[in-house]
């Protein structure tokens, strides 16, 4: 599987799956994830899609989804010319779908750090509904390569939020709103 392949020796999908749904019985919650864009097919993004689904419906535990598009620029696979980064419009693509199917998921976030912020606020119209904070000082997308900024201030997400026609709401951890 894709994951034998990019993290080998690391929890299978599967036992990924177990320890979510065993935490969300017991009252936990946590945010789902995927890592596209280095060795798996569209087919298998669906497929990771369609778990996620899954185990939502059984659990209702997953505040939200983030799709993260992998960062090549600092790998052998794009020293090889083997791998590019997703495209503006993949990325899209990613948001949208993850909005139909994951229908049953309250929350698409539009990772800024790893689109940038301009895609990101378009993603607000392709089914995105969260672009994730301001960030004090990312580093592991940095530490990859990635050419973000490495925060945001709350002035600017604000502005940005309302020029994609959208009302900003600062929230928790766990999508609640807080403060004004």
């Amino acid at each position: 599987g894709v994951r034998d392949r990019i993290c080998r020796g690391k929890e299978t999908a599967e036992e990924w799956l177990e320890v979510h749904r065993i935490w969300h019985g017991m009252g936990g919650r946590s945010t789902a994830t995927m890592l596209y864009g280095h060795v798996e097919t569209v087919e298998q993004r669906v497929e990771h899609l369609e778990k996620l689904r899954g185990l939502q419906g059984e659990t209702g535990g997953f505040t939200g989804f983030v799709p993260f598009a992998f960062e090549p620029s600092q790998t052998k696979l794009a020293e090889l010319g083997k791998i590019r980064r997703a495209s503006a419009l993949e990325e899209l693509r990613v948001i949208a779908a993850s909005r139909l199917i994951l229908d049953n998921f309250d929350h698409i976030t539009a990772y800024w750090i790893s689109t940038g912020l301009p895609l990101a606020q378009v993603a607000l119209s392709y089914g995105a509904d969260d672009l994730h904070g301001t960030i004090e000082e990312e580093k592991i997308f940095h530490m990859a390569g990635a050419k973000t900024p490495v925060g945001q201030t709350r002035e600017n997400m604000v502005r940005v939020i309302r020029e994609a026609g959208r009302e900003p709401v600062q929230r928790d951890t766990f999508y609640e709103p807080v403060g004004k």
